[in-house]
C-alpha cells in the first residue's frame, strides 16, 4: 500500500515540477510581447504635429501591455502555488517515506525473529522481556497512522492534479488572450497604415495640383509683367511725344487733333497700366497663398511619411512575435532620430523596473 502510494507521489511530484517549469517558460516568453509593445509605443513617441494623437493603434498597444502584464501576474501566481504545493508534497513524501522505512525495518526484525529456533546460537534469557516499551502503540493506532499518512498523501496528490490542470488551463488561456490581442493590435496597425497611405496619396495629389497651379500662375504673372512693360513703353512714348510738342513755337502750340489723340491714348494707357498692376498684385498674392498652401502640404506630407515609417517599423518589430528569434532580420532601418521629449508614465515605469 505504501509502496504504491510512494510511487504515485513521486510521479505526481515529477509531473507538477514539469508543469511548473512549463509555466516558468511561458512566463519568461511573455517578456518578448511586453518588450515589443513598449518598443512600439516608444517608436510612436516620435510622431510629429497633428499625428500625435491617441489613435486605435495606441489604445490597442496599451491594451497589449495590460493583457501581457495580467497574464504574467496570473502565471506567476500559479508558479507560486505550484512551489507551495511541491513543498507540501515533499513534506508528505518525507512522512510517508519515514513510515515506509519504519515498516521495512520492522519487517526485517520480525523476519529475523521468525527465523530463530531452539538451535539458534544467539538465543538467551533477557531481563523483563515482557515489559511494554515507552512509545508503544496499539494495533489500531499503528493502522490509523499509516492510513493517515496515506490519506494525506492522496489528498495532496489530488490537490496537485487539480493545480496541474489549473496551470495548464492558465497557460492556454493566457496564450489565447495574448494571441487575440496581437491580432487586434496588428489589425489596428494595418488599418491605420491604410488610412495614412490614403491621406498621403491625397496630399501628394494636392501637392502635384498645387505645383501645377503655381507653374500656371507664374506663367500668367510673366505674361502680365510683359504686358505691363509693353504698356509702360507705349506710355513713355506718348509722354515723350506730348512733352516734345510743348516746344512748338508761337501759334503752332495749338491743341490740334494729334494733341487730343495723344492725350486720349495716355488716359487709356494709364487705365490699362493700373488694371495690369492690380491684376499683377492679385496674381502675386495668389502665388504667395499657393506657396503657403504648398508649404503646409509638404509639412503634412513629411509628417505622414514619418508616421507611416514609424508604424512600418513597428509592424516589422512585431514580426518577432511570430517567428523564431534566430530567424528575425529587420526589414526596416531600426535607427530612429527622436527629439527630446518626456516619456509617458507607462514607459517611465518600465524603464525604472529594468
Amino acid at each position: 500500500m505504501l509502496d504504491k502510494c510512494l510511487t504515485d507521489l513521486d510521479a505526481e511530484i515529477d509531473a507538477l515540477t514539469q508543469m511548473k517549469e512549463s509555466a516558468e517558460q511561458n512566463l519568461q516568453a511573455k517578456n518578448l510581447p511586453l518588450d515589443v509593445a513598449i518598443e512600439c509605443l516608444t517608436l510612436r513617441e516620435s510622431r510629429r504635429d497633428i499625428d500625435v494623437v491617441k489613435d486605435p493603434v495606441e489604445e490597442e498597444l496599451h491594451k497589449e501591455v495590460e493583457v501581457t502584464e495580467a497574464t504574467k501576474k496570473a502565471l506567476q501566481q500559479k508558479i507560486s502555488q505550484a512551489f507551495e504545493k511541491l513543498c507540501l508534497l515533499q513534506e508528505v513524501r518525507q512522512q510517508l517515506n519515514s513510515d515506509h522505512r519504519g515498516k521495512m525495518e520492522t519487517l526485517d526484525i520480525d523476519r529475523g525473529c521468525f527465523s530463530l529456533n531452539l538451535k539458534s546460537p544467539n538465543i538467551s534469557l533477557k531481563i523483563n522481556p515482557t515489559r511494554v516499551p515507552n512509545g508503544s502503540t496499539t494495533l489500531q493506532q499503528w493502522d490509523d497512522c499509516s492510513q493517515f499518512n496515506k490519506n494525506q498523501a492522496e489528498a495532496e496528490m489530488k490537490g496537485a492534479i487539480e493545480l496541474r490542470e489549473a496551470i495548464a488551463l492558465t497557460i492556454a488561456k493566457t496564450n489565447n488572450e495574448l494571441e487575440a490581442q496581437r491580432v487586434a493590435t496588428e489589425f489596428a496597425f494595418r488599418k491605420r497604415l491604410w488610412e495614412m497611405e490614403k491621406v498621403y496619396s491625397e496630399l501628394k495629389w494636392q501637392e502635384k495640383n498645387t505645383l501645377e497651379e503655381i507653374a500656371e500662375l507664374q506663367e500668367d504673372i510673366r505674361h502680365l509683367e510683359e504686358d505691363l512693360r509693353r504698356k509702360l513703353q507705349n506710355l513713355k512714348l506718348c509722354h515723350t511725344r506730348l512733352e516734345t510738342r510743348t516746344y512748338r513755337p508761337n501759334v503752332e502750340l495749338c491743341r490740334d487733333q494729334a494733341q487730343y489723340g495723344l492725350t486720349e491714348e495716355v488716359h487709356q494707357l494709364e487705365a490699362t497700366t493700373a488694371a495690369l498692376k492690380q491684376k499683377l498684385a492679385q496674381a502675386r498674392d495668389a502665388l504667395d497663398a499657393l506657396y503657403q498652401h504648398l508649404t503646409r502640404l509638404q509639412a503634412d506630407i513629411a509628417c505622414k511619411a514619418n508616421s507611416m515609417l514609424l508604424d512600418t517599423k513597428c509592424m516589422d518589430t512585431r514580426r518577432k512575435l511570430t517567428m523564431p528569434a534566430e530567424k528575425f532580420v529587420p526589414e526596416v532601418d531600426t535607427f530612429t532620430r527622436t527629439t527630446n521629449r518626456t516619456l509617458s508614465p507607462l514607459k517611465t515605469g518600465q524603464l525604472e523596473l529594468t
